[in-house]
């Protein structure tokens, strides 16, 4: 079966705490959305302590254009996925032995915050020594779903190509996006609750030779889900002055009435139920999120302590996040033949699913 072998996540330079991001909100809107005290308490009631942006607070204060913003967005994701492939195929913490770029057979590039054709893993492919002949697969649009998705294709690579080196690289500079402009509640919630963040993942067929330091998770199977007539649930508006955030208040109630049958259905077909998953890998969409999560799949919150987690300490990074949670489980929490369970949810409407089991 197909492993991930190693993983590294990258820290955006400016850390911002909760109460901080919500005054800025409050000075920005305040003249502008009527009974906005009441709106802001998504701020103090959303489990978020800290997140991280790769611009400073004061970079809001002044309007900027799309084609501003997406050039950053170029610049800094391409700088970022530069330092965190480095970093996955440098990491002692799991490799005995560094891999080249040049031993990577492909790239899956994961992302739903910018624009960039061609896309940003070509312009990485100018920043190390990577092979010419290295396929890329850019995956545009999946959101808080990009990270398992990303996952998920990189097993199907590596089905396909028992010999293959896979690295999944997620960057989402949702702070790129913010709209001082919008004043819709979604983009109030956004802004409470989305955040920058980077990972990378490396994932190699079962017959890559290479040797790990520690026991990592193999990918048992892989399920996905769609809903139909669901666009609107989560997404963006695309204007002429950006990226929108579109963000249904419903996402947890479909999480308890949609998600609980496909996920028991498909540990069914593994012959499993959730009482014999060891880990709960989960994207941590927010705080209500994580509660429909242990509700319809009767899960201990004690399950969903690592997502808190990274919650409280990231807010909700889009595509990269689950792989910020799976790197704790990786780090921490993993031992020989305990099963886990990852999931995220993403536009669409839709949901991905991966079966992982720890192997030496």
């Amino acid at each position: 079966m197909p492993k991930i072998i190693s993983i590294s996540t990258y820290q955006p330079p400016y850390t911002l705490r909760q109460t901080n991001a919500e005054e800025l909100t409050k000075e920005l809107f305040h003249t502008k959305i009527p009974k906005l005290e009441r709106y802001l308490k998504v701020f103090e009631n959303g489990g978020i302590a800290t997140r991280h942006f790769c611009v400073p607070p004061e970079w809001h204060r002044i309007d900027h254009s799309f084609e501003e913003r997406n050039d950053l967005y170029i610049k800094l994701a391409t700088q970022y996925s530069v330092a965190v492939i480095q970093a996955c195929l440098q990491n002692e913490k799991f490799l005995k032995i560094p891999i080249s770029p040049k031993d990577i057979d492909a790239i899956i590039f994961v992302s739903s915050t910018g624009i960039s054709t061609p896309s940003i893993d070509a312009r990485v492919m100018n920043q190390l020594p990577f092979s010419d002949k290295v396929k890329r697969i850019p995956l545009w649009g999946l959101g808080c779903a990009g990270g398992a998705a990303g996952i998920s294709r990189a097993y199907d690579f590596c089905l396909a190509h028992p010999e293959a080196k896979v690295l999944v690289v997620c960057v989402e500079l949702c702070s790129l996006t913010f709209q001082p402009n919008d004043f819709s509640k979604s983009n109030l919630v956004g802004a409470s609750l989305f955040a920058d963040g980077v990972a990378c993942i490396l994932v190699c067929g079962e017959e890559a030779k290479i040797e790990t330091r520690i026991p990592t998770p193999a990918i048992i199977a892989t399920g996905s889900k769609w809903m139909p007539d669901s666009e609107n649930v989560m997404g963006w508006d695309i204007k002429n002055n950006g990226l929108h955030v579109v963000f249904q208040k419903s996402i947890p109630a479909i999480i308890t009435n949609w998600l609980g049958p496909f996920i028991e259905q498909f540990l069914m077909e593994q012959e499993l139920y959730t009482e014999q998953l060891h880990h709960f890998i989960a994207h941590p969409g927010g705080k209500k999120v994580l509660k429909a999560y242990e509700d319809t799949l009767y899960l201990a919150s004690q399950k969903n302590d690592i997502s808190r987690e990274i919650l409280k300490n990231h807010g909700n990074m889009s595509s990269p996040t689950v792989l910020y949670v799976l790197e704790q489980f990786m780090l921490n929490e993993g031992q020989v033949e305990d099963t886990g369970l990852l999931v995220a949810l993403g536009p669409g409407f839709c949901a991905e699913a991966v079966l992982l089991k720890w192997r030496e």
